[in-house]
């Protein structure tokens, strides 16, 4: 995301049940406007440069905020290999990423790889199936080539 004026459009909404705030605004923003999913210090970073004021938030305050918009899915959250970080999207669907090992990078999938699959039918059970989460690591071309894939092929895990 380009730095300064946060852009002001999808409109925070008022119907899920959260109160609206500035500071909730201005992350609503910054990841609606975000053309990747993005970490909590780079929205950290966006506000802080935003605002040009490095008291104005804290981090704490952006992990607030994301965990509020995770609890009522206004966004997704995808954790990075070791468990540590955490990249956050606006929910605009349904949307899967394959993770390279090497830079971190996120590759969008075009399509869901279990689109067309038939899941086990659970209406004998106790659970109901509502949705999945996929997320494939592996190495993009370019850290392949460069060699920050440690000589691992396409048939080792």
């Amino acid at each position: 995301m380009t730095q300064g004026k946060i852009p002001d459009f999808p409109v925070f909404p008022e119907d899920i049940g959260l109160k609206k705030t500035k500071q909730r605004e201005e992350v609503f923003q910054i990841l609606a406007s975000a053309k990747e999913p993005m970490g909590a210090q780079e929205i950290y970073q966006c506000l802080l440069n935003h605002t040009g004021n490095k008291n104005a938030y804290a981090i704490s305050t952006v992990y607030r905020i994301l965990a509020a918009f995770e609890e009522k899915n206004l966004v997704s959250k995808s954790t990075l290999p070791g468990g540590e970080n955490a990249v956050y999207e606006l929910n605009r669907g349904h949307r899967h990423y394959a993770l390279c090992l090497g830079c971190h990078k996120l590759i969008p999938l075009e399509h869901c790889p279990l689109e067309h699959r038939i899941l086990p039918d659970m209406s004998s059970s106790d659970f109901t199936i509502t949705g999945h989460k996929l997320e494939l690591y592996g190495y993009c071309k370019d850290c392949k080539a460069t060699g920050k894939d440690n000589g691992k092929d396409d048939t080792d895990e």
